[in-house]
This record gives C-alpha cells, structure tokens and sequence, in this order.
C-alpha cells in the first residue's frame, strides 16, 4: 500500500470519525429542571411538573434524541404535578433509565454546551426560584444558541430565559415573540403574590413580545430557534415544536 494510500484511508477514517461526533452531539439535548421544593413561605411542596418533562421528552426521545438532566444544584430533583395516571407520565416514570437520570441531575459545572443541540427547561413552580438567577445555566443556554441550537421553556420553565444574554450584550428574549405561564393564569391559581415575580411581566421588560391564549389553552410560540409554551397543556407541543426546529 502506497504512502498516499494510506494517508488517504487514514482521512478517510478521520473524517467519519468526526462526522459521527457531530450526529452524536445533535442527537443530545438537555433539559432543565428545577431544585427548588417550596412555594415560598407557603410551606407548599413544588419543584419541576411532571407533565413538562414526560411530554416532550417522549416526543423527542422516540425522535432518536438522548436526554441529558441538569439542575441549579444537581442531585435529585424535587417533582410536582405526580400523577401516574398520566399514560405519557407513567412511561416516563417507569423507564429506568431516565428515572434514574432525573432522580440524578447533573450540575451546570458538569455541562459542556457543545455537546447539545437544544436546551429545554420544564416548568413548575420552583423555577421561579432558582432559574432566572442562575449565570452557569444562562451561559449554556446562551452558547447553545449561538451555535445554531435551540432553546426551549414551558409554563414557567421561561425564567430560565429571564436574564440570558447573549454575546451582544442583548437579552435573548429581546424582540421575540415568546410565550409563558400568563399573570392571568398565576392569579387563577392564587400564587401572584406568593412568586418572587410576575413572569409574564418580566419577559415584556426584557423587550420579548409576549403572546398568550386564555387559561390552560394550549399555546407555543417559535421565534429564530426559540420555542415557548404556556402551560403544562402545551408541553408536548412544545416538544415537536423543538423537533420541527431541530429538523430544519
């Protein structure tokens, strides 16, 4: 075998290696839950909604995807909206892989961003508390976004995106049309003056053209890779949603 011949199989080789690293990488995304499992000073148990992880997460891991757990703290992540009844829930629950993983959170510092196509952060109450104020979480959501990767939120999962700003020194959300858990919907369910902000509120002055719907309608909004919902009755949307955007 002659010396270009090998140089040229030894390329050959280099080359499919890197091209299955980069499938490998778009075939991972990362969600987002919350470590934090009280109302405030309610004294009333919250943490991530079970229905906005098990939702998307199933439509985007029978697409091919490995999901990947992440929260402010790492370690198990307190859990709300438990219901088993739930068909969608139930699968999730009783997969032994992924329960094990949410049960087994990463921390931001264990993250490298260019591993991931897309970032997803679930609602429930707790993100109030401890997303938006979270710099290690915004600078992975940031950075894979600006390699072309998707962010997406649910329900209140979006105050993750409150505070992320991008190399540009602008708000992610600044211009975009997004969507949330609605002030009209944190007084439905009576926690307005219990959350340590209105969430809706806060998009609008981070320069995000808000959209809504009434109560518990389902409701997503895409703008330029970013993907938001509204509510737990928008999470599966939201996840085809994120793979329409993925598939692009």
């Amino acid at each position: 075998m002659s010396l270009i011949t090998v140089f040229l199989v030894g390329l050959i080789q280099t080359t499919k290696a890197q091209i299955k690293s980069i499938n490998n990488m778009k075939k991972k995304i990362l969600f987002v839950v919350t470590s934090h499992d009280k109302k405030g000073d309610t004294g009333v148990p919250t943490g991530y909604y079970l229905g906005e992880v098990s939702h998307p997460w199933e439509v985007l891991h029978e697409a091919g995807y490995e999901i990947d757990f992440v929260s402010p703290k790492g370690g198990k992540a307190p859990i709300d909206g438990f219901n088993l009844d739930d068909a969608t829930n139930k699968k999730f629950w009783e997969n032994a892989e992924y329960r094990h993983k949410v049960e087994h959170t990463l921390t931001p510092a264990e993250i490298k961003s260019e591993n991931y196509a897309a970032i997803f952060y679930a609602g429930g109450h707790g993100a109030m508390w401890d997303f938006a104020d979270n710099e290690a979480l915004a600078d992975i959501a940031a950075k894979i976004y600006e390699q072309n990767g998707v962010v997406g939120a649910v329900c209140h999962g979006p105050a993750g995106l409150v505070n992320i700003k991008l190399s540009n020194d602008k708000y992610l959300v600044d211009g975009k049309k997004i969507n949330a858990f609605t002030n009209e919907e944190e007084v439905a369910v009576g926690l307005e003056k219990v959350v340590p902000f209105a969430l809706e509120t806060q998009l609008i002055e981070r320069g995000a053209k808000f959209e809504k719907s009434g109560l518990w309608q389902s409701h997503v909004v895409v703008d330029t890779h970013v993907v938001t919902g509204q509510n737990p009755q928008s999470a599966k949307a939201v996840g085809e949603a994120i793979l329409k955007e993925l598939n692009k």
